[in-house]
């Protein structure tokens, strides 16, 4: 397993193990996290852990133009029960994604220094949220780091029915609509492929990432 050490880099991904791990330790700087997400890694882990880092060989992706949007949620969309907003209430959104309990899993994995880095980068620009209200109250929403060409999501958050899929839908369309490449979406999950992610290869991922 590498360890990483004071210096900001990261072995080459040919050397991730068959778990998806590429190395374990540094920090949550914002120049270390820049480089991770532009090479195709993101950090992954409970709190009391060491950093670990994640690039697995298949990556679940949503190309913009593929979003599926059930007729329901088209309906429930056009009654503007919910308001959405872009990047406005960044510190709620993840402070909600930490919080959230989550159904078969104990704890969060957004520690308290990985919530501080983002904010910090959210501060520089580089991290982005979207929020839906009702009636003036934030009931879900969702958080990444945008690259310019590629929008990495990170978590989630969801207080009432449908909440957390109307900002999805959201940052998809918006992200269409500026020519984005795609929506990372990390790993594999039955949600988001009811919505048109689909999983890709690692190599096929990293050709997407801006040079």
């Amino acid at each position: 397993m590498y360890i990483l050490s004071d210096k900001i880099s990261f072995p080459p991904v040919n050397l991730t193990s068959p778990e998806g791990i590429i190395a374990v330790g540094g920090d949550l700087s914002v120049e270390r996290l820049l480089l991770a997400y532009k090479s195709g890694i993101f950090p992954w882990y409970n709190e009391g852990e060491p950093i670990i880092w994640y690039s697995p060989d298949q990556r679940m992706v949503l190309f913009p133009k593929k979003l599926k949007v059930s007729k329901s949620m088209r309906q429930l969309i056009r009654k503007r029960t919910f308001k959405v907003t872009y990047n406005i209430s960044f510190n709620e959104v993840i402070a909600n994604c930490k919080t959230m309990n989550r159904k078969g899993q104990e704890g969060t994995w957004i520690t308290t220094e990985m919530q501080q880095a983002y904010i910090k980068l959210h501060e520089l620009g580089f991290a982005k949220s979207v929020e839906v209200w009702l009636d003036n109250e934030l009931v879900g929403g969702l958080y990444g780091i945008d690259l310019g060409n590629i929008f990495c999501g990170e978590s989630m958050f969801s207080k009432t029915s449908n909440a957390s899929k109307i900002a999805f839908i959201f940052l998809v369309e918006k992200l269409q609509k500026e020519n984005y490449k795609l929506l990372d979406c990390q790993v594999y999950n039955n949600h988001l492929a009811s919505l048109g992610a689909e999983e890709i290869t690692r190599t096929e991922f990293l050709k997407y990432l801006p040079k």
